[in-house]
C-alpha cells in the first residue's frame, strides 16, 4: 500500500496527538544522549565493569520492564483501529519527506562530509582527531561525489576508507563504535545508486540496520563504563532530571539500546522509537553544542526517514492485510524473547571481544591513555593530552 493508499480518519489528529503525549510522558525520563568520547576523557583498554553488576542493577531491570510493556502495549494497539489510524497519520505528516527521500538523505549525507571539511581534523567524527589535511580534503571530495549516482559508489568507498585508514591511530575497538552506522550509509549509497530495483528498494533498510546496531552497540558503554559519564553528569546535573546519578546511565543505557532495538521491530514501534531518539538527539543539543549536532548528524537524517517510512521494510502493509494472524502475534509474543537475545549477543560481542583485546584486567593507563582526547573549550573535562 502507497502513501496515497492510507485514508486519514477525521478522528486521526486526537488520537494521535493523545498517543504522542502519552510518549512525551515517557520521554520525561529519559536522558539527553551525546557520545561520552566526545566530551569526557576515556581510556579504551581500561578493563570494563563486570557483566554482573549491570545485571545485578534493579534499575537495568526496571528500566527493561518498563520499555517491554510499551513495545508489547504498542504492538498490540498496532493491529487495532487506533494503530492503523496512527500510521496512517503518521503516513501523511512524513508524505511530503518520504516524497524526497533519497534527496534528502544524500543532502544530508553531503551536509556532513562539508560540515567536518570545514572543522578540519577529524576522520568522522570529533574524536577521531587527525592532522593529516588530505583526510579533510577526500571528505570534501565524498560530499562532491554523493551528488551523482554514477559517483555514490566512490562515496560509500571514501567512507569506508577514512574508517580504515582511522585504524592508523585509533583502535579497532574504539573504531567499532562507527562501524555499522559506515557500513550502513556505504550500503544505502550503494543500493541507491544500482538500477535493480530488488536492490534499490533495499537500501533504506540497510541504512536503518546500521543504524539499529550502532546505537546498541555504543549504548553498552553506560553499563561497562558508568564511571566515564561521572564528570558530564557532575557538570551538568540538569541532564538527569532530578534523578540519582547511579540510576540515570544505566536508565540511559536501557533508553538507547531498546529504541535502537525499536527500529527492528513493528512499524509503529520502529517509527515512535525513531521519533523517541529524534527527541533525545535534538534536545543534547542544547547541553552540547554544535558538535553533537554535526556528530550525530547522519543517524538524525536516518532516523528521520525511518519515521516516515510507510511501513515498508521487515513488516509491510499487505502482510497485515493477510487474514492469518500469526504474524501479529509472532510479533507480540517475540518481542521479550528477541530483545533478550539481542541483549546477550551485544554484550557478549561487547565483553568478550574487549577481553580478547587487551585481557581480563585490561591495559594499563600508560599504554592507553592516549587515545583521550586533548583539552579544548568544547570538551571541558578532556586532558592536556592526545593524538
Amino acid at each position: 500500500m502507497t502513501i496515497q493508499d492510507c485514508p486519514t480518519p477525521r478522528n486521526t489528529v486526537p488520537r494521535i496527538a493523545a498517543a504522542m503525549a502519552g510518549l512525551a510522558g515517557c520521554l520525561a525520563s529519559l536522558p539527553a544522549q551525546a557520545h561520552v568520547k566526545w566530551f569526557a576523557p576515556y581510556i579504551v583498554g581500561a578493563a570494563p565493569q563486570p557483566v554482573a553488576a549491570t545485571l545485578g542493577n534493579a534499575w537495568f531491570w526496571t528500566g527493561i520492564a518498563l520499555v517491554t510493556v510499551f513495545f508489547l502495549a504498542t504492538i498490540a494497539v498496532e493491529r487495532g483501529a487506533l494503530g492503523k489510524a496512527a500510521l496512517a497519520g503518521l503516513d501523511r505528516v512524513s508524505r511530503p519527506l518520504w516524497l524526497r527521500n533519497d534527496d534528502f538523505m544524500r543532502a544530508a549525507t553531503a551536509a556532513f562530509f562539508v560540515a567536518i571539511f570545514a572543522v578540519g581534523g577529524v576522520y568522522l567524527t570529533p574524536d577521531l582527531k587527525t592532522d593529516s589535511e588530505l583526510i579533510s580534503w577526500a571528505q570534501l571530495l565524498i560530499a562532491a561525489c554523493i551528488f551523482s549516482r554514477r559517483t555514490m559508489p566512490f562515496a560509500a568507498a571514501g567512507i569506508i576508507g577514512l574508517w580504515v585508514i582511522a585504524l592508523r591511530d585509533y583502535d579497532i575497538f574504539h573504531l567499532l563504535d562507527y562501524l555499522a552506522l559506515g557500513l550502513g550509509v556505504a550500503g544505502y549509497l550503494v543500493l541507491a545508486s544500482v538500477e535493480t530495483p530488488e536492490w534499490r528498494a533495499r537500501r533504506f533498510q540497510i541504512l536503518r540496520i546500521g543504524v539499529a546496531v550502532a546505537l546498541m552497540w555504543s549504548s553498552l558503554e553506560k553499563f561497562a563504563y558508568p564511571d566515564w559519564f561521572y564528570p558530564l553528569v557532575e557538570e551538568r546535573p540538569f541532564l538527569t532530571f532530578g534523578m540519582p546519578r547511579d540510576v540515570f546511565i544505566p536508565m540511559a543505557g536501557v533508553a538507547e539500546f531498546t529504541l535502537g532495538f525499536g527500529l527492528l521491530w513493528s512499524p509503529l514501534v520502529r517509527r515512535l522509537s525513531a521519533i523517541a531518539l529524534l527527541v533525545i538527539f535534538f534536545t543534547a543539543v542544547y547541553p552540547f553544542g554544535r558538535i553533537d549536532l554535526v556528530g550525530h548528524a547522519l543517524i538524525m537524517a536516518a532516523l528521520f526517514l525511518v519515521a516516515a517510512d510507510p511501513c515498508k521494510g521487515f513488516v509491510t502493509r499487505s502482510a497485515e492485510r493477510a487474514p492469518n494472524r500469526l504474524p501479529g502475534i509472532a510479533r507480540f509474543a517475540g518481542m521479550p524473547p528477541a530483545l533478550a537475545a539481542a541483549l546477550f549477543l551485544f554484550a557478549a560481542g561487547y565483553w568478550g571481544l574487549h577481553i580478547s583485546l587487551y585481557g581480563i584486567e585490561g591495559e594499563p593507563a600508560g599504554i592507553s591513555d592516549t587515545s583521550t582526547h586533548s583539552h579544548d573549550p568544547q570538551r571541558p573535562h578532556g586532558l592536556n593530552r592526545g593524538h
